[in-house]
């Protein structure tokens, strides 16, 4: 029998839908606080803000997944954007209209980024059979997918920090409802609805909470992915208070403000994607533990100690470029131990608490970042956290479950499943 000709459109709708949302994320990401900031002035309000972006992330992914896999992964994703796109929009309608209380605010991020880890983890998921029927090898679909992330940041936060510096914070947040109009778009045009994984609808077999129970205990049985994500939850705690407060309260008010946050993200998103890139051509011969020690201590540190030091900008800029170069082999590491140890029907629940116990901790690192610059500046705040950053990712030279990291994975282990966005964040 002749083999199917290749198909690529599912997977050029999955990647466009992919790289326009967190486009649009990343909009988000700069906006946000910087009008926060400016409407209240205050760095605790900032952090308050922060912590609403980033809890119904955590609550989505962790009880979210078994829906995306009930419901299907196509559909999950059209509705995730939509429900996004709708909830960004009221933000600068309201303002402009019968205005925007604070509260009313904090409610609305916190809807806008509740189906958000959903709807990533979604196309994810999707990813293998969008690679099998375009006849591209599941490792290079999966590079494609790293690498759109690390686009998307790169192009995003530049262009929101000029446009918020131009035109305000309001209007970015308008451009983003309209990405996710456009991803939503992508994927229910390009991805047909027939396409689901090969092994069927196995993940509905129980009721919900069994279903969610059968992820998390699969989780809890896999002591390497236990401890990648312990070390994920807390890196990113401390990412948190660099990204959703000191980044930005640095950047407003010594660095010149919007553009320069804007700049100092990219740069960070840059260095990632080119290091994504060196790393899926040389990974493969390096050592496993020690490429992901190395990685995470150059790409977590330095950047807090570059904004404490207050060099210039283009230093402070370059330091973050290296640490992205760094990041990038932090999450194709993280990606090839799920891809090994994931079965292809649990994708959604698995990724999705693995997603949650790694953002678990960011909405108290948002707070605490808040408090800490209100009281004692940003210094102190900057200092102490990148050393405590150091001291956690040097843990797995410890050994216990990390000398697993290395070991070859056996064939009926593999699943070709790609990575989150949810993971390391690293910036």
């Amino acid at each position: 029998m002749t083999p199917a000709p290749p198909h690529r459109t599912p997977l050029i709708g999955l990647l466009s839908g992919h790289v326009v949302s967190l486009t649009g994320n990343m909009l988000t990401l700069i906006a946000l606080p910087l009008y926060v900031l400016a409407e209240t002035g205050s760095p605790a309000a900032t952090g308050l803000a922060g912590a609403f972006a980033t809890a119904p992330v955590v609550l989505g992914g962790a009880f979210g997944g078994v829906l995306v896999d009930r419901i299907g992964y196509r559909r999950a994703s059209v509705l995730a954007d939509m429900v996004s796109g709708v909830t960004v929009a009221a933000i600068p309608a309201l303002h402009a209209t019968v205005g925007l209380p604070f509260p009313a605010l904090l409610g609305l991020v916190f809807v806008s980024g509740l189906l958000d880890t959903p709807g990533q983890t979604a196309r994810t998921a999707l990813l293998p059979e969008a690679a099998t029927a375009a006849g591209v090898p599941i490792e290079r679909a999966i590079g494609w997918f790293e690498a759109a992330e690390r686009g998307a940041r790169l192009l995003g936060a530049p262009v929101a920090g000029l446009l918020v510096s131009t035109l305000g914070a309001l209007p970015v947040l308008a451009v983003d409802a309209a990405t996710f109009a456009v991803s939503a778009l992508a994927v229910a045009v390009l991805v047909p609805a027939t396409m689901r994984p090969a092994d069927g609808p196995a993940a509905a077999s129980g009721g919900y909470w069994r279903d969610f129970l059968a992820g998390l205990r699969f989780l809890l049985r896999e002591p390497l992915l236990r401890a990648m994500v312990l070390l994920v939850l807390v890196t990113n705690l401390f990412d948190a208070t660099k990204s959703n407060v000191l980044l930005p309260v640095v950047a407003a008010r010594d660095l010149g403000g919007a553009a320069a946050f804007g700049l100092l993200v990219g740069a960070m998103g840059g260095g990632a994607l080119a290091g994504s890139l060196l790393f899926s051509a040389v990974g493969h011969r390096l050592p496993r533990r020690a490429t992901f020690v190395t990685a995470f201590a150059l790409a977590g540190a330095p950047p807090f100690w570059a904004l404490a030091a207050a060099p210039p900008l283009p230093v402070v800029a370059t330091v973050f470029a290296l640490a992205g170069l760094a990041a990038g082999a932090i999450n194709p590491l993280i990606g090839a131990v799920k891809l090994e140890r994931v079965p292809a029907h649990m994708r959604a629940r698995v990724y999705g608490v693995i997603g949650a116990g790694a953002w678990a901790a960011m909405p108290l690192g948002a707070l605490g970042a808040g408090v800490a610059a209100d009281r004692f500046g940003t210094t102190a705040p900057l200092l102490t956290v990148g050393a405590c950053y150091l001291l956690v990712v040097l843990t797995p030279l410890l050994g216990g479950p990390w000398r697993a990291m290395g070991r070859p994975p056996l064939p009926e282990q593999r699943q070709p499943v790609g990575p989150t966005s949810v993971e390391a964040r690293s910036g």
